[in-house]
């Protein structure tokens, strides 16, 4: 997807971009509720928002949740990928479901991602299997001790 770096958004394509980013309603017909409280109708915020997320201004649309209350175990990962091993290496990693987002650096350590599973165990054996099938020796787990959420909204 390619990402448009100046999107033009008009005030109310900011205004439903302020509600479905934290306040996403939990109805039978979410839109037609945003819609309700930007002055729409359902038809014309998904055509907004379809357009939001095919322009990148929308990267994705779903829940969070609090992983280790599901029971689930997390770990920041990172890996030394040579630059032209990247796109194979990331295509790996991009596979499993519980990747939550990944990023390059400027930094030895160059791929860095956050990985959820069901146990150590299970997240031991994918780091395994990212790394047999990428061919990249080493992927360093970095588990947490302590986890800091912050609530992040970018006000438009």
């Amino acid at each position: 997807m390619t990402t448009q770096p100046n999107a033009q958004l008009d005030d109310v394509d900011k205004a439903i971009l302020n509600l479905i980013q934290s306040s996403f309603p939990i109805t039978p017909r979410p839109y037609a509720a945003v819609g309700e409280k930007v002055g729409l109708a359902e038809d014309e915020v998904v055509a907004r928002v379809q357009r939001l997320v095919r322009d990148g201004v929308i990267r994705r649309i779903g829940a969070n949740f609090n992983s280790r209350r599901l029971g689930y175990t997390s770990t920041l990962c990172a890996a030394e990928v040579p630059e032209e091993q990247i796109d194979r290496f990331i295509a790996v990693v991009n596979q499993y479901p519980g990747v939550t987002h990944n990023y390059l650096r400027r930094h030895r350590l160059n791929v860095w991602f956050t990985l959820i599973a069901e146990n150590t165990e299970r997240l031991a054996a994918i780091l395994e299997e990212m790394q047999t099938q990428s061919g990249i020796a080493k992927i360093y787990s970095f588990p947490a001790n302590r986890i800091f959420k912050i609530q992040v909204d970018f006000a438009l």
